[in-house]
């Protein structure tokens, strides 16, 4: 009975190790199909990349992590910054933390364009570097020649971007972040819009995406709790309105069109002129004869890029016309050349006393959405922004 026993126990054991190994043998070829695709995919990438008129990355979605990657760590628009003990005495972490935390545009109260924390090298434990944002300071005349930046993804944690900055000395370290203080800036801001432009493909209102489609024959992604819909003439209005400890809080986005005329229509004058004359018959104040104007001369107008055509950026603060109330906007015009009219998309919010970087941010991301008639194929689109190029040579 025992010699029984004893030849299944080895039979059993046997088995178990013929399954163990056929399991690693495929865990083998699993990875080296992954090896095999991701350098099909980094082919693609490259051969794309060379037919891109303008410099970019791959798509944010094609940057997917691996599922031993743990999730990053913080909120949107933090940053952390590491450096030696000596780089805080020197005033290199300064320089760069107050590039970091210029206030933000087109918001009337003071607001950072980051939230920075710093700690020297030693500190940066296994913890932290699970932050979603991350500048390395390096200062070294013995390594370095010249200042430079250096960047990579995903390192510790994914989304995440870890930017090195060095320099030979300080005082160089300090006249590049000077220099190049927009690039800075906006290298990470484009990653954020971008994660936030990711997060929206997966989840988005499907009511105003329909009447988007309905009336201007485009596609668009807004945040899902932006969920009470107005329809006006040539005009959507999405909206969340919401209450946090008593104070009223409300998020807007709207997209309305009318006619293109000429280059003459992307002028400061013209936008606030047809901005206004919208708003007025569609967004009311809480009174008769009251509605929404442009506050001026608060206006930054800006030309830009966007998915490979011409745009135009503006942001702003807005008010009630007589009525105490008011907050920021940004909005974004295209020119839809199959139907020759401008799409005006826009978001603005009403949030008294608190901080609204992120919030509007948020609405930013969902701007860049927009897809024209004639952008509607998806095989060809790509909705995420160029990141700013770091490494020029």
């Amino acid at each position: 009975m025992k010699k029984t026993i004893l030849k299944v126990c080895t039979m059993l054991l046997a088995v178990l190790c013929i399954v163990a190994c056929g399991n690693a043998s495929n865990g083998d070829n699993s990875k080296e199909g992954a090896q095999t695709e991701a350098s099909s995919k980094s082919g693609k990438a490259k051969k794309a990349k060379k037919n891109k008129k303008k410099k970019g990355f791959q798509s944010m979605r094609s940057r997917k992590k691996s599922v031993l990657t743990p999730t990053s760590a913080g909120s949107p628009y933090e940053i952390l910054l590491v450096a030696a003990e000596d780089d805080f005495h020197n005033g290199a972490v300064d320089s760069l933390y107050a590039v970091l935390t210029d206030d933000v545009p087109g918001i009337a109260q003071s607001e950072p364009s980051f939230k920075v924390s710093r700690i020297t090298q030693n500190n940066f434990s296994k913890t932290l570097r699970l932050c979603r944002n991350v500048i390395i300071i390096k200062i070294d005349p013995g390594l370095y020649t010249t200042p430079k930046f250096k960047f990579s993804r995903n390192v510790y944690a994914a989304p995440q971007i870890i930017m090195t900055i060095q320099a030979p000395s300080a005082l160089k370290f300090k006249n590049f972040v000077t220099e190049n203080r927009d690039v800075i800036t906006e290298f990470f801001n484009r990653a954020e819009l971008n994660r936030e432009i990711d997060l929206l493909s997966q989840d988005h209102q499907p009511n105003f995406e329909e009447q988007v489609k309905k009336m201007f024959g485009c596609d668009m992604w807004i945040p899902a709790e932006l969920d009470k819909i107005k329809v006006g003439r040539h005009f959507v209005w999405a909206r969340c309105e919401r209450f946090v400890r008593k104070v009223e809080q409300d998020i807007s986005l709207v997209i309305y069109s009318y006619p293109y005329r000429s280059t003459k229509t992307f002028t400061e004058e013209y936008f606030i002129r047809k901005r206004d004359s919208v708003m007025q018959a569609n967004v009311p104040g809480p009174r008769e004869g009251q509605y929404m104007m442009t506050t001026r001369p608060f206006t930054l107008v800006s030309d830009e890029t966007v998915h490979g055509e011409y745009a135009q950026l503006v942001r702003g603060l807005w008010n009630i016309k007589d009525y105490d109330m008011g907050g920021p906007f940004v909005s974004i015009a295209r020119v839809d050349e199959k139907n020759q009219r401008v799409v005006v998309v826009e978001g603005f919010v009403y949030f008294p006393n608190q901080p609204k970087r992120n919030v509007l941010k948020k609405l930013e991301a969902a701007l860049y959405t927009l897809r024209l008639p004639d952008e509607l194929d998806l095989q060809r689109f790509q909705f995420d922004l160029d990141e700013i190029t770091i490494n020029p040579d």
